[in-house]
């Protein structure tokens, strides 16, 4: 029998001020995301939305936990797989499209993890990881856009 898991978490809109919504563009987007555990998450809208810039907005929010499954997935195939990974760098990119009325969507994320290796005997078989990260990610595996990746492989101190 499959295992269920399940996740809480508190959000609290600290963004009303005095007034709360009378209008669009006076109240504030910012919140506060809290679950046992782990620091308090500080959010807002997008600064295009009328956020603040200097908290997390939810695209981003989705675009990390995209990066940090993968991530986490293949990390775990690396090491069951007698691949060792000396450091991974992802400069990942999502494209969202807004529609005509207000609403809109992802259409893609590209990830571009950078991995490190040990030796040049690994690093074919780091390549190939991805594709079956792919497939276990919770994450890539819940949303209805393409989400792809472009890896590059490097071997430690090949440059040495």
């Amino acid at each position: 029998m499959p295992r269920s898991h399940d996740y809480e978490l508190t959000l609290t809109w600290t963004g009303a001020g005095d007034a709360g919504t009378v209008n669009y563009r006076d109240y504030g987007r910012d919140h506060r995301i809290e679950a046992d555990g782990p620091p308090v998450l500080l959010g807002s809208a997008d600064p295009t939305f009328r956020g603040d810039p200097a908290r997390w907005n939810p695209e981003q929010l989705l675009l990390a936990a995209l990066v940090q499954c993968h991530m986490l997935s293949y990390l775990s195939l690396c090491a069951r797989g007698r691949v060792v990974v000396t450091g991974y760098l992802d400069e990942a990119v999502g494209t969202m499209v807004e529609s005509g009325d207000g609403g809109g969507a992802f259409t893609e994320v590209v990830l571009r993890p950078r991995v490190t290796v040990a030796t040049p005997e690994m690093a074919d078989r780091a390549a190939e990881l991805h594709e079956k990260a792919h497939q276990l990610c919770f994450i890539a595996s819940s949303v209805n856009f393409p989400v792809r990746h472009e890896p590059v492989i490097v071997v430690a101190n090949a440059d040495a």
